[in-house]
């Protein structure tokens, strides 16, 4: 008889909580510094940063993948698994990820608050409007458009501002295709001057990236005003503070800076912080968040988003840099799927079933997608970092096809684990947890990849060459016009955050495995000056996703106890 495994929404339900103030005691952390927001989560004050600075650091940990499949293949599973498993082993642990976009919630992805029994909770409140963060990111965002076009309508006769350059376009925290392109401004003059603009989702707001990227309530004030929003015409920027816009802006996100605290349903402590879009942006959870982490017991467990080509290099060469935190170990996270889709045998469609000869045992078809986890170990190592390779378990894998991946992370001079915390919580990642503390234990010998005195095209074509595998890069004429503006107007010692797909190393997503010989075309340059990096974008960046046929809202509702029901 089949057994039906439950949902990550039921067993979240049955999670027996720990009060915040004891989820806080783990870490070492004080009453007198927590904001309850309810009685299951919690802000942790500023101030945590001073108090925990003198304890003991822990071991950082930053947890990546090979090059993913549009499902996913369990990075934050395995993040949450890996510090429940510490715990298992006598390591006390703390776990840092990224607040999840309501987008992908409603739409195709589901939530990220990992899966099965590693999760963290509560799951309906991580996973909808937790403490607010979202909304004043959006909030935040949306007066300084709206500031923009108020100007524009005051000043348009003596406007100093060119209206084509203007970047800055407007928010939501949504997955709405026909806001990616509109008109504002119809109407009577009174209404404003018509010009053409659009929305991203709030994960893509530069200020979502200060966010994740400030280092204190001051230093996001001044990342905040020095937000780049278009040019004057004579070319040079036009910054919030200019529109005198930024001290606003961080009075709506005073709160919102502060990290939330909430538990796993093993009642490890979890840092959940900011959202950065990973194709445009860093990716990665907060800074402030890991600044309280890294003194919170023996392990911090963060998470870097997409594959380590992206992820972890932004992870290494943008938050690392900024934080000043050198990681220990890293886990590389791989799935029978995705290196079968590497294989260049399948092909794998958010909202559609599986290939039925994907799930058919078939080992050769493993090793034949190798190509990408020797590369995305490889990209790990050239920081200097020891990986270990995590083979998230899918029921439908076969124990022959985990051999073969681990056999090849025994060529490749790495420790492997198998991981099943998905159907046996922290348990089920014990090996895992054994493997990274072992890792953690080498002489680190983090490096970044590039000196911040180097040009920005020196910074590409070092990510290009030596992360992506290409032979070379080429530049469109408009983007090396906006490469040697940025240069001239200062911003050339800024790391640089290469906008490509997630779906392949290169720049082109039906390109799988580990291709090489090819060539990087960067179309378009950006600057995220507040956020602090240069954005060269690569191909077509969508950063206002749509809805599929079926979107997960359809499953969500309220049934007649007033419980949500459909959310996962």
């Amino acid at each position: 008889m089949k057994v039906e495994f439950p949902t990550d929404l039921e067993i979240a339900r049955k999670a027996k909580l720990m009060p915040m103030q004891d989820i806080a005691a783990k870490m070492g952390i004080g009453v007198h510094l927590l904001e309850p927001y309810g009685h299951d989560v919690a802000k942790i004050k500023l101030d945590a940063i001073d108090e925990l600075r003198d304890r003991p650091r822990a071991k950082y940990v930053v947890v990546s993948a090979i090059t993913p499949t549009p499902l996913g293949e369990g990075k934050t599973t395995t993040t949450v698994g890996l510090g429940d498993a510490l715990g298992k082993i006598g390591r006390r642990a703390t776990v840092a990820i990224r607040q999840p976009s309501m987008g992908p919630t409603f739409g195709i992805k589901g939530g990220a608050a990992g899966g099965g029994y590693s999760q963290v909770v509560p799951m309906e409140r991580l996973n909808l409007h937790l403490t607010g963060d979202f909304h004043a990111v959006t909030a935040a965002h949306n007066l300084l458009a709206a500031m923009i076009d108020n100007y524009i309508h005051h000043s348009l006769r003596d406007f100093p501002i060119d209206l084509h350059s203007i970047t800055w376009r407007r928010v939501l925290d949504v997955s709405d295709r026909v806001l990616r392109s509109v008109v504002v401004g119809l109407g009577a003059p009174e209404d404003g001057v018509t010009r053409q603009t659009g929305f991203d989702i709030t994960a893509a707001s530069e200020v979502m990236a200060v966010l994740a990227l400030s280092t204190s309530l001051q230093d996001m004030r001044k990342r905040l005003g020095r937000m780049v929003i278009g040019l004057a015409r004579d070319g040079q920027p036009i910054t919030a503070d200019f529109l005198h816009a930024g001290g606003a802006m961080t009075v709506i996100m005073r709160d919102a800076i502060k990290p939330n605290l909430l538990q796993t349903l093993e009642n490890t402590p979890v840092l959940v912080h900011a959202g950065p879009f990973g194709n445009i942006a860093n990716g990665a959870s907060s800074v402030l968040a890991d600044m309280i982490g890294i003194h919170g017991g023996e392990f911090l467990v963060t998470e870097a988003g997409f594959g380590a080509d992206m992820g972890a290099e932004r992870f290494f060469n943008i938050k690392c840099r900024t934080s000043g935190l050198a990681p220990d170990a890293a886990v590389v996270v791989a799935t029978v799927r995705a290196l079968k889709v590497h294989s260049g045998k399948y092909r794998v469609v958010a909202g559609k079933p599986l290939p039925p000869d994907l799930l058919e045992e078939n080992p050769d078809d493993v090793m034949a997608g190798a190509a990408n986890l020797r590369k995305q170990v490889e990209n790990i190592q050239i920081h200097g970092v020891t990986p270990v390779v995590a083979i998230n378990a899918f029921p439908g894998d076969h124990p022959s096809e985990h051999r073969a991946i681990r056999e090849l992370a025994e060529h490749l001079g790495v420790r492997s684990a198998v991981c099943r915390n998905f159907s046996d919580g922290g348990d089920g990642a014990v090996e895992l947890a054994e493997m990274v503390a072992e890792a953690a234990e080498e002489p680190s010998t983090f490096q970044l990849l590039y000196p911040d005195a180097a040009t920005l095209r020196e910074k590409i074509e070092v990510i290009a060459l030596r992360i992506y595998g290409a032979r070379r890069v080429e530049y469109d004429p408009a983007a090396a016009r906006q490469l040697d503006a940025f240069e001239a107007s200062g911003f050339g010692r800024l790391p640089v955050c290469i906008a490509k797909t997630h779906l392949s190393i290169s720049s082109d997503p039906k390109m799988k495995g580990a291709p090489t010989g090819w060539v990087l075309p960067v179309r378009e340059v950006r600057a995220s000056v507040g956020a602090g990096f240069i954005y060269p974008i690569c191909g077509e960046m969508r950063t206002m996703p749509g809805l599929p046929t079926t979107p997960n809202a359809t499953l969500v509702d309220i049934d007649e106890d007033g419980e949500i029901v459909g959310l996962s």
